[in-house]
């Protein structure tokens, strides 16, 4: 059974910095996409950045800069660097995962994460 967990949301001011961190465990598959998506109030949920088995990344162009998506390998753990944050960045921050059938460069097609944890909590004060 796969089981994500969000860490390390929290609350800043504009300019500042968080670090996000998922603990993954249980998926089954061989290749894979990990991602992470957020969704503010009234909004529809977003891809932020998504990293595959190769390291491979894709960013919205929303965060581009500013945003690093990174796994450690050794401890399961998928993180995501925020700097330079921005009110419009507020919303609950979501991981997630995709088993994908070939190595396929990694997309932030909603669809295709299956699997999603609880998720953490980004306040951005102006």
């Amino acid at each position: 059974q796969v089981h994500l967990v969000e860490s390390g949301g929290g609350s800043v001011q504009a300019g500042g910095s968080l670090r996000l961190s998922c603990a993954a465990s249980g998926y089954p598959y061989m290749h894979y996409w990990l991602a992470w998506f957020r969704q503010a109030p009234g909004k529809q949920r977003e891809g932020v950045a998504a990293i595959d088995k190769l390291d491979r990344t894709l960013y919205a162009d929303s965060v581009k800069g500013r945003f690093t998506i990174s796994r450690d390998n050794g401890k399961n753990t998928l993180n995501l660097e925020m700097n330079n944050l921005k009110p419009e960045d507020a919303a609950m921050y979501y991981c997630a995962i995709a088993g994908t059938r070939w190595l396929l460069p990694p997309q932030l097609d909603l669809s295709a994460y299956t699997d999603w944890g609880q998720g953490t909590q980004v306040t951005v004060s102006s």
